[in-house]
Order: structure tokens, then sequence, then C-alpha cells
């Protein structure tokens, strides 16, 4: 039995537009947390609305730089 490669789910094409979109994302989210982080007094902040902002914002730009790395050639 031969081997099959290993093929990637996401055209190779793709990775530079995708890399742009998600780090786009990735930034939103990060200035959207920074603007309320600023703006808002401590007895009116959330835990969870500054969880997952930042969770959001870190999932987009660690993708974002995923295929900016694979984009450029480096594959990891």
């Amino acid at each position: 039995m031969a081997a099959t490669p290993i093929a990637s789910p996401i055209a190779v094409a793709m990775y530079p537009t995708l890399s742009g979109i998600t780090l786009a994302i990735g930034l939103i989210v990060t200035a959207f947390f920074f603007i309320y982080e600023a703006t808002s007094s401590r007895k009116n902040r959330s835990l969870g609305m500054e969880l997952s902002t930042a969770a959001a914002a870190s999932l987009f730009l660690g993708f974002g730089s995923l295929f900016l790395l694979l984009a450029s050639g480096v594959y990891v």
C-alpha cells in the first residue's frame, strides 16, 4: 500500500487572504478591548466581557499570524 501525502484542507492560494482577514478582525477586536478598558470605570467592568473579548482577539491574531507565516513560506 502506498502512503498518501498529507494535504491542507485550505488551498495555499488562500493563505494571504486568510491572514489579512483574520489579522484585521483580531486588531479590531483588540482595539475594542482597549477602548472598553479605557472608557469604563472599574465598577462597571465585566470579567466575562473582558475574558471573551481577549480570547476572541487572541484567537484571531493567532490564526492570522499562522496564516501569515504559511503565506510567506515558513511552514510550521
